[in-house]
């Protein structure tokens, strides 16, 4: 409890709590918690433990208790959403001070922080920020100007690697040093293709992609992070005016961490500075090291791939000198059934801080656990289970989540669920702001900000069409070279472009006149970013282009962009300082996370998701389905011990995101790569301890017969469910409501013949119905594909990997491959059980979604 005397003064702005109102409705953890006052304190927070409660009563704590001023505190959290929460809740508790507060993500503050100082390091104020369309479209130029094998090293694959670099804090100077010290980046005619070590690959690709990057004053979302530790270890004055600002900082999920993270706290709290603090202050005083308070749980520890390093976490009390620890156990989200589960499966990994959740609100419901005999089945028996819970129980379909290990099971489940017209929501589909005509539209904000950045400029040169294609491109860009500027000083000098023809010199002039025009504009109506929007989408043309199109999708490509204008407009009326340059920022520091559902509000649909994705939610109904040995835990993981712990941490996440009720699910077959493997049940499954689970069906069908079982088939089917299960006990759950005709699901037009799934008793003529000879037809000899006269109006720069589309033969499938060829334009699509198909693009049934 803090001392009360002359040297604890208040801002005046925030409003006085007393003690009891701060901390008088926590359990005794939490309130140890809120008031502990030392240097370092490490709050164990386990699922559904209120820490975010927590984490805002300590806040208040501070300010009112210890009487530090709101500029004193850095609060850091992983995704906007929850930093708006955090400042939401702050405001009620301290008042409107709290929207002045530094409470942000990681990548916002260093921002701000980079916004002030980054001149110092060589980055100048107005820097872009690039998105992963944009870094990958930057390796892609540094691939073909160093003739290197694009579909060997793709760009995803090198970012990933550039990131892990990043990561580590390891340069690219460190990273040319060590393979390849004779590359000067910038250099020309370099051949990277003679290169035999992928590393020295790496390193060269690296070293060029960050001389690119500061060419055009720009930075990727990893830069922000390692820029800013750069700047506070290259200036002592910046990093001393940190220290004296920031007297208390505190982070949530430290368990997500990085390397660069960790050093980045370290350095904004000054730990390493060797300052003394002030042992007569109240609270951290202004000297010394700043107070640090960070909240996790080393169990929901699941972002390596992304380079969270859980020992920051698990050695916290290592590296703070005087660190406490108080761990919140009480859960105040699942039942008691759900939170026995969860500690029995994550109590199975080693090295871990013995933590037990509870809860006082009961054992609740057993969970329900399933066994299908194939993916698709699976799928058809959680749609019947969603729409049984909605029909008969009245659950709202918006407290309905299905979450899975990988994106790729979701084509099944969405199949099941639009064959049972139970309405879902997808997330993880295309971002808003990754769509092409948004992209195009901001693609044109940030070349007007900033004139060097490339990227941009290259992108929107012939966005809309206006004659200047790919030999324009490089002509520019050659030019530009030659002069040692930008793509734009290239652009700006055209007229003095040998060899170019007045056919392509009038429309770059004509380019160059509208940017130039359109960046004065911008900067007269700076304050007014939805202005400059409306402008830069008429005059650019953008708008035009789409309003005369008779493609119906460019109706909704309309609605896009309006809806960018509007995003602007509500930055202006939140922002009190608002900038083009601020407007580009927030939509640049979106994160997949932050435009997730809204769990408080009805969207009348059913949530689907990966397990990733599903972290920090919370449904009341939880389907975890592929509990599968090879799917979940996923393959990599059988023979990596740390990959197991890591695999096992997610099941424990899932298995938390439950309120009431949890349904487990697996399936004994699944298509992997185009053919149909069997699948174990999941060793988590194994501890989960079995009187905590109600299997309606414990094993598929197939499993059975190898059981011995089939000839007690009718004891034991009424026993573990099959046919007798009670959400299949009517032949007309195949052809009623629940699915659909009976032609949609047992003709094969979606799922292939019944055959496909239906072996062993599934397969009877008891559920078949009649067997039919049919004559085959009689085969038409082949046309070729320029005869064929259809033409369904479809584009194919409409289509991209990962899309979705609808056929009437195949169903539901995804796009991985599509080929330009012109009329004869070809897609290459996956429909699950129905294979990999390749389409004519304008004489296929298709739609897409």
């Amino acid at each position: 409890m803090a001392t009360k005397g002359s040297d604890v003064q208040q801002d005046p702005d925030v409003i006085a709590r007393p003690p009891e109102a701060l901390i008088g409705d926590l359990n005794p953890q939490q309130a140890e918690a809120v008031q502990y006052r030392g240097p370092a304190l490490l709050i164990g927070a386990g699922a559904g433990s209120g820490k975010t409660r927590v984490l805002t009563r300590r806040i208040a704590w501070i300010l009112t208790q210890f009487g530090a001023w709101p500029s004193q505190v850095l609060a850091i959290t992983f995704t906007n959403k929850a930093a708006a929460e955090m400042r939401e809740r702050l405001e009620s508790l301290i008042g409107p001070v709290a929207s002045r507060m530094w409470v942000s993500t990681f990548h916002s503050a260093c921002v701000r922080i980079l916004r002030r100082d980054g001149e110092r390091i060589g980055l100048k104020s107005g820097f872009t920020i690039y998105d992963t369309a944009d870094c990958e479209r930057l390796i892609k130029l540094i691939a073909n100007d160093f003739n290197f094998d694009v579909k060997r090293y793709t760009p995803r694959s090198i970012l990933a690697r550039i990131s892990d670099y990043k990561n580590n804090l390891t340069s690219a100077r460190e990273m040319l040093a060590q393979y390849a010290p004779d590359f000067k980046p910038g250099q020309r005619g370099y051949r990277v293709g003679r290169i035999g070590n992928p590393e020295e690959l790496y390193a060269v690709v690296y070293a060029e992609y960050q001389h690119r990057l500061a060419a055009a004053n720009a930075v990727d979302f990893d830069d922000l992070i390692v820029r800013t530790v750069e700047l506070l270890r290259a200036c002592p004055d910046v990093a001393e005016y940190y220290h004296r600002k920031f007297r208390y900082i505190l982070v949530d999920e430290y368990q997500d961490t990085n390397h660069a993270q960790y050093v980045l706290i370290r350095e904004l709290a000054g730990v390493d500075a060797g300052e003394h603090a002030d042992m007569g202050a109240v609270g951290a005083g202004r000297v010394g090291p700043a107070w640090i308070t960070v909240v996790g749980d080393s169990d929901q520890s699941i972002y390596a791939f992304r380079g969270a390093d859980i020992r920051n976490i698990q050695d916290f009390e290592q590296d703070f000198p005087n660190a406490k620890t108080i761990m919140l156990e009480q859960n105040y989200r699942s039942t008691q059934t759900i939170l026995d589960a969860a500690n029995a499966v994550i109590a199975h990994n080693e090295g871990r801080k013995p933590k037990r959740l509870w809860t006082a609100a009961g054992a609740g419901e057993q969970i329900t656990a399933y066994a299908a005999d194939t993916a698709q089945l699976e799928a058809h028996w959680i749609a019947a289970q969603i729409k049984r819970l909605h029909t008969d129980d009245g659950v709202r379909y918006s407290d309905i989540a299905v979450m899975y290990r990988a994106n790729a099971q979701s084509r099944s489940l969405e199949e099941g669920l639009i064959q049972a017209r139970v309405p879902y929501q997808l997330i993880g589909g295309t971002k808003f702001y990754e769509r092409r005509e948004v992209k195009d539209a901001l693609a044109y904000l940030q070349a007007i900000v900033n004139p060097a950045d490339d990227i941009n400029m290259r992108r929107i040169l012939n966005v809309p069409k206006r004659g200047l294609g790919a030999r324009a491109e490089s002509q520019v860009t050659l030019h530009a070279q030659q002069i040692g500027g930008t793509f734009w000083d290239g652009v700006a000098h055209a007229d003095q472009i040998e060899g170019m023809t007045a056919r392509t010199l009038n429309p770059l002039m004509r380019f160059a006149q509208m940017m130039q025009e359109l960046r004065e504009f911008a900067q007269e109506h700076d304050e007014k970013p939805s202005q400059i929007v409306a402008e830069v989408l008429e005059r650019s043309g953008l708008l035009e282009e789409l309003k005369k199109s008779q493609d119906p999708q460019d109706q909704s490509r309309v609605e896009n962009l309006s809806q960018l204008q509007s995003v602007a407009a509500e930055y202006e009326q939140n922002t009190p300082d608002a900038t083009l340059a601020g407007f580009l920022e927030t939509t640049a520091l979106v994160a997949d996370s932050d435009q997730l559902p809204d769990e408080s509000q009805d969207s009348g649909k059913v949530t689907l998701m990966t397990l990733h994705t599903a972290k920090g939610l919370e449904y009341p109904i939880v389907f975890l389905t592929g509990m599968e040995q090879g799917t979940f835990p996923h393959a990599r993981a059988m023979e990596d011990t740390s990959e197991l712990s890591e695999e096992r941490r997610l099941a424990y996440v899932g298995i938390t995101r439950a309120k009431r009720h949890l349904f487990v699910t697996r399936a004994a077959v699944r298509a992997q790569w185009g053919r149909s493997a069997e699948m174990m049940p999941s060793q988590f499954l194994d501890e989960i301890p079995a009187d905590l689970i109600d299997w309606k069906r414990k094993e598929a069908g197939m499993e059975r017969m190898r059981s011995g079982w089939r000839a007690n088939a009718s004891h034991d089917f009424g026993a573990h469910g099959g046919w007798n299960d009670d959400e299949f006990d009517a032949p007309s759950s195949f052809g009623g409501s629940s699915y659909g005709s009976r032609s949609s699901y047992g003709s094969g037009s979606s799922y292939g013949s019944r055959s496909t799934y239906g072996s062993g008793v599934r397969g009877s003529a008891a559920h078949a119905g009649k067997v039919t000879t049919r004559r085959a037809p009689v085969r038409q000899p082949a046309q070729p594909a320029s005869s064929l006269k259809t033409d369904n109006h479809l584009r194919i720069e409409d289509f991209a990997v990962g899309d979705k589309v609808t056929h009437d033969k195949f169903g539901l499938g995804t796009v991985v491959d599509a080929q330009d060829k012109g009329r004869n334009s070809v897609i290459t699509v996956d429909f699950g059980s129905s294979g990999v198909k390749r389409l004519m693009l304008r004489v296929a049934p298709i739609e897409k979604l």
